[in-house]
């Protein structure tokens, strides 16, 4: 059992043309450990593990941050002119 919440399939979709462009995004979000990390990270990688979905990250220093979908708290996603 797990206390995951699906996120909305319109913001998934986002998520995923972020990895298929590339894109750099803004996330800030949750863990167990600490109340909010915040980072321009490019998206690597969306998946499902144990009714979880997750989103694979890379940030400016090339660090991996593999994070739970529901606990990003925001994202910035570029624009077209970006």
């Amino acid at each position: 059992m797990t206390d995951y919440v699906p996120i909305d399939c319109g913001l998934h979709s986002q998520y995923e043309l972020a990895i298929m462009h590339r894109q750099r995004l803004r996330l800030s979000w949750t863990t167990d450990t600490l109340p909010v990390m915040a980072r321009t990270v490019i998206a690597e990688d969306i998946f499902t593990r144990d009714g979880q979905e997750f989103l694979q990250v890379r940030d400016e220093k090339g660090r991996e941050h593999t994070i739970r979908l529901d606990r990003i708290t925001a994202c910035i996603f570029p624009t077209g002119s970006e």
